[in-house]
């Protein structure tokens, strides 16, 4: 039984390997001045992230080993990555500044994941706390991908950076929950209605943009997750 338990997380492991390898690509790409080609990349270690937790859910075979390995590979691909992208395509004119505003995405991302790590309890979770680091890796990814051209960034996009970097970070460490990518199964439709009709109205829009869109929908999720969150501090007051 043992032997049939690792073999069948193989699988699952391998993708969370391969998540790792885009994410080495992405800072190759990086260090080579290509930065959209680095953004996609950081892209692609998302849907192995995605793929890896998947195949381990439906092959039963999550583990503490996997949960390890895939917390490394996110350190990879949606801190050391994002964080290198964003020096290396604007950043660096700031000199050492540029160093320590850029290292935030790395180093919030390391404690948002050992919290993470820490507090799991299971291998199942409705909620995360705190703006999960592959979202933040996506959102500084999309960012690239949409306002990056040959001459850099274009006025005004270029001024968002910095407080874009400082927010997402500090997301990262917050205490804000963000719920769970939503189960496409019948009980998770009718237990979370919106966030299926969220999810599916999500990808409709990318199709639609050609994938424009991806980093205003990651900035109207992180959005969403601090308004809720301070709905919820009020109502907790009026009620005290």
């Amino acid at each position: 039984m043992n032997r049939f338990r690792i073999t069948r997380s193989v699988v699952p492991n391998l993708f969370t390997t391969l998540n790792m390898f885009c994410g080495f690509l992405s800072i190759i790409s990086s260090s080579e001045g290509k930065f959209i080609a680095a953004s996609w990349f950081i892209i692609a270690a998302a849907i192995f992230d995605m793929l890896d937790g998947t195949l381990a859910r439906l092959t039963n075979s999550s583990s503490e080993l996997g949960v390890e390995l895939d917390s490394l590979s996110d350190i990879v691909s949606f801190g050391a990555a994002p964080a290198f992208l964003i020096y290396s395509s604007y950043l660096f004119q700031y000199e050492t500044w540029g160093i320590i505003i850029s290292s935030l995405l790395m180093i919030a991302g390391g404690f948002r994941l050992a919290r993470f790590n820490v507090q799991l309890v299971g291998f199942d979770k409705n909620y995360f706390v705190g703006l999960p680091i592959p979202s933040s890796g996506l959102t500084i990814a999309a960012f690239v991908i949409a306002y990056y051209n040959n001459s850099g960034y274009s006025y005004p996009y270029s001024d968002l950076i910095i407080p874009l970097v400082i927010i997402l970070s500090f997301m990262m460490i917050s205490r804000v929950r963000y719920d769970t990518i939503p189960k496409f199964s019948l009980r998770s439709i009718k237990e979370k209605p919106f966030h299926h009709v969220f999810a599916i109205a999500g990808i409709f829009i990318l199709i639609i943009t050609k994938g424009k869109a991806l980093f205003f929908i990651f900035v109207f999720i992180i959005g969403f997750g601090i308004f809720r969150h301070i709905f919820r501090l009020f109502s907790k007051k009026n009620k005290s």
